[in-house]
């Protein structure tokens, strides 16, 4: 059974899981851009504006089924291959410069860029996910839109102290080659949607408070990480890591992304329908429906990106400067969306515009702010050598009139 520790399987399938890491990130923008607009039975955004619609409910919903899961399945891909390049030391010095320190420096200046947006209440970056806080425990630490850096950091140390137990105690690597073979399998069957995502929809029954229509509440409003959060984005994690080792078998999700585009459809459609287009204030209290929600919503999520994995593998996988430029930025753009999101959410809130005018513009002013502060400020200097990786500029004299061209010194 291959194991392509050093990345080399498939290399042309980079393109497209960078990619998809990317869109994964920007996604998460349009998430949040889209919370202020859906309608619900109570509050749960920091924003409410006055032009509320159903189509921005259904984005926001469909787009939590999977963009998280499917960011840390990459994440654990990308780990290993990283891993394997640098060896232990060389990873985890990378990881501290590239994930801990932005945390470090980017939590309080986010923390004090929306403590001082006025009448923005103290919620999470979900907004929804707010009231798991409430209680005297777990002990509330609002980790902004930034929890996805802490969780990482989290399952980075998780797996390198389970990765160096297991090789102590398996010198002959028959753990290390049924874990192969369970990757196989998980990949290769068509239950494979139904292996990983039947702990998740345990985890959602187990709980009485459950609110379908938030799905996977996301760790940010404490330093104890949730079960949920353990189950759905650990595994991808995992399993993200495990799959490098065949990174051969990327081959098998491209070859079924159509089955899985069409089965994420209709599992996210069904889930929809269970859950309701309103953010309800409590949870289901029918246990046949609540089941059905939990198997159709765990589902969902894990065909949904196999399906999104696919579909960037099938389409994406040659290079594309205009992409990778993306994915590169895409990184800087979810650091710092936040609170300018949020800003523009309370600017357009009560201007008497359609709703579609007022998306439009948040997300066209987003951006444009974003990738200028990228372009000039990030892209060549100091801080995007510690997210991306060094570039410096070569301009030799026959080619100075016309411009640049950009080396690119090192890449994960």
């Amino acid at each position: 059974m291959s194991r392509p520790d050093d990345g080399h399987s498939a290399p042309e399938r980079l393109h497209a899981l960078d990619a998809v890491r990317g869109f994964a990130l920007l996604l998460g923008i349009v998430f949040h851009a889209s919370g202020s607009f859906v309608p619900a039975a109570a509050p749960f955004w920091g924003v409410e504006d006055r032009h509320r619609t159903a189509v921005l409910a259904v984005v926001y919903f469909t787009t939590h089924v999977f963009r998280m899961t499917t960011f840390f399945l990459i994440a654990g891909f990308f780990g290993h291959m990283s891993f394997h390049r640098r060896g232990a030391r060389g990873f985890i010095r990378d990881r501290l410069k590239r994930i801990a320190l932005p945390l470090a420096v980017g939590w309080p200046i986010m923390f004090l860029a929306m403590f001082a947006l006025p009448g923005w209440p103290t919620l999470s970056a979900d907004g929804a996910h707010a009231s798991a806080a409430h209680g005297s425990w777990p002990p509330r630490f609002d980790l902004t839109h930034l929890w996805f850096l802490y969780v990482l950091l989290e399952f980075y140390a998780a797996i390198l102290i389970l990765r160096a137990g297991v090789a102590w105690i398996d010198r002959r690597g028959r753990l290390r080659a049924g874990l192969d073979a369970s990757v196989a399998f998980i990949t290769r069957s068509a239950l494979g949607s139904v292996v990983l995502g039947l702990p998740l929809a345990a985890v959602f029954l187990a709980d009485p408070r459950w609110l379908m229509w938030f799905g996977v509440p996301t760790p940010s409003v404490s330093l104890i990480t949730g079960a949920k959060a353990w189950v759905n984005y650990g595994a991808a994690f995992a399993f993200g890591w495990a799959l490098h080792r065949q990174a051969d078998l990327l081959q098998v999700l491209q070859r079924r992304w159509a089955t899985n585009l069409g089965l994420a459809v209709a599992l996210t459609a069904a889930s929809l329908a269970i859950a309701g287009l309103t953010p309800p204030a409590a949870p289901i209290d029918d246990l046949a429906r609540s089941l059905a929600g939990a198997l159709c919503y765990a589902l969902a999520t894990w065909t949904s990106t196999f399906a999104v994995i696919g579909v960037a593998l099938q389409f994406l996988s040659d290079y594309s400067a205009a992409r990778r430029y993306i994915a590169d930025s895409s990184y800087w753009l979810y650091l710092v969306h936040f609170p300018i999101v949020v800003a523009l959410q309370m600017i357009v809130a009560r201007l008497d515009w359609p709703w579609p005018l007022k998306f439009a513009a948040i997300l066209t002013v987003a951006f444009s702010l974003m990738y200028v502060s990228y372009q000039r400020f990030v892209r060549y200097g100091a801080i995007g050598a510690i997210l991306n990786g060094p570039r410096k500029r070569l301009i030799p004299a026959e080619v100075a009139p016309r411009g640049g061209v950009e080396v690119r010194q090192e890449t994960t």
